[in-house]
């Protein structure tokens, strides 16, 4: 479920729609929770669809850690790409902000950790990286970890509307996380290894 201060909006010919801010957002607020009215589809589930479900599958979905393909039942499935995000997933099935969120301002995720399927050459931003990859987890973990270590503190200490999505197993780890006793897990936990992904230069 995504955050209840956001709403689908047209953004341009070339992007589509997206997920949009209709209120501020702090830095370590959560912004999506994977919960109990999004689908798994396993991948013989998915191949078995086959067409003309194969295409809004690739589209829509994003793959875990066990390789399913998960599809959001609500405007989750519609954000967007970015180097630059500014929403980051963790290995506890929740995602946050890591920096402030205008209201106004689109919310973004590094596909580059959603198992996607193939090499796709996104938007240029003006960094080094222009090209998606399905292993980019492998490279770029340390990274991403370091992002969300920082924000990790503010997840006790702002709003937090879809708390009541997450565990009390969960959230206790969250608490112990940020007061620095536990350690966060990493979030290369997220990858799936996929002999089948096309690591090709896009």
């Amino acid at each position: 479920m995504m955050h209840p201060h956001t709403e689908l909006r047209f953004i341009s010919d070339g992007i589509g729609h997206g997920v949009v801010a209709t209120r501020d957002i702090p830095e370590g607020t959560i912004t999506w929770v994977q919960d109990q009215l999004d689908r798994e589809f396993t991948p013989e589930h998915v191949e078995m669809l086959g067409e003309p479900f194969a295409g809004p599958l690739d589209t829509y979905c994003f793959r875990n850690q066990h390789g399913r393909w998960v599809l959001c039942w609500d405007h989750a499935r519609f954000v967007n790409h970015s180097f630059r995000s500014n929403c980051m997933t963790t290995a506890y099935n929740f995602e946050i902000a890591i920096r402030d969120i205008a209201a106004g301002e689109e919310l973004t995720d590094d596909y580059g950790y959603l198992n996607v399927m193939r090499p796709f050459r996104a938007m240029d931003e003006g960094l080094d990286r222009t090209v998606v990859y399905p292993d980019d987890l492998t490279r770029y973990h340390e990274t991403w970890d370091a992002k969300l270590i920082a924000s990790w503190p503010n997840l006790t200490k702002v709003e937090q509307p879809l708390r009541p999505l997450i565990s009390g197993e969960i959230w206790n780890r969250v608490r112990r996380i940020a007061r620095g006793n536990e350690r966060m897990a990493s979030i290369l936990e997220c990858y799936y290894e996929d002999a089948d992904a096309a690591v090709l230069e896009a």
